[in-house]
């Protein structure tokens, strides 16, 4: 049991270490879809985009 648990430490320290590394985004990044408009709004810095995904880069 204890040998499951390391693993699945490990497991979501990695995931962390692979987030981290494939998004620029902070902490303080708030993209809200203006669906009407067909942009992405930053609400904490006021960046705006176009796309139908998501940004991944503030």
């Amino acid at each position: 049991m204890p040998v499951f648990l390391l693993l699945l430490a490990a497991a979501v320290f990695a995931y962390f270490l692979w987030r981290a590394r494939t998004s620029s985004l902070t902490r303080e990044c708030r993209w809200r879809q203006h669906r009407k408009e067909g942009q992405w709004v930053c609400s904490f810095c006021g960046a705006q985009t176009d796309g139908a995904e998501s940004p991944k880069q503030c």
